[in-house]
């Protein structure tokens, strides 16, 4: 029963430009694993990331997805708010895609999908990847929160003790999926006995 419920789950997945195409791909992957359909969107910048920090290869990582559109379709689905997704995770997302949807410029279709969901009160969840942050950047992520997005850097959890980077990977992308309302079977959580 529980399974057929995530079947039907519907989550749009953005993977933007910044450094970390693998927690998207990785997303993806666990996603699929436990049944839900996904919608994505991979910016311009997003598919040169995942051409140049993974093995991956771009036909691959799309074909992890129910669907897949392209970022300047802005008739596509995900720009309306009649269609119905459950939730959305831009994973990663670039301070660029941060800034426009704190500023409400819906520039592509992962920025205006972003929008639909905070205007359409759904949970997105932005995994914001950059380091140092300016005052700017903080600034779009306290907009970003008033409007109802979840800033969620992948931060490592070293109380799991990882002995991998794809441990480490797979761990931040099991609590994106906690907060999507789609427990990952493999999660550990602070004080579990697994």
């Amino acid at each position: 029963m529980a399974a057929e419920l995530l079947k039907k789950k519907k989550i749009a997945i953005g993977i933007s430009g910044a450094s970390g195409a693998v927690y998207g791909i990785r997303l993806l992957e666990e996603l699929a694993r436990e049944g839900a359909e996904t919608h994505l969107i991979i910016s311009r910048w997003g598919e040169y990331t995942i051409e140049r920090e993974t093995s991956h290869r771009l036909e691959t990582v799309k074909a992890l997805a129910s669907y897949c559109y392209e970022p300047d379709d802005m008739a596509a689905a995900l720009s309306s708010g009649s269609f119905p997704v459950d939730a959305m995770a831009i994973c990663p997302c670039s301070m660029k895609t941060l800034a426009g949807i704190a500023g409400g410029f819906s520039e592509d279709l992962l920025m205006r999908a972003a929008d639909v969901c905070l205007k359409e009160r759904r949970p997105l969840i932005l995994a914001v990847r950059e380091t140092p942050l300016s005052r700017i950047h903080i600034e779009n992520m306290l907009k970003a929160t008033d409007a109802g997005a979840i800033i969620m850097p992948p931060i490592p959890a070293f109380y799991m003790n990882p002995n991998t980077l794809d441990e480490v990977v797979t761990q931040s992308v099991y609590r994106i999926m906690d907060k999507l309302g789609i427990p990952a079977a493999g999660a550990k959580h602070w004080g579990s006995s697994d």
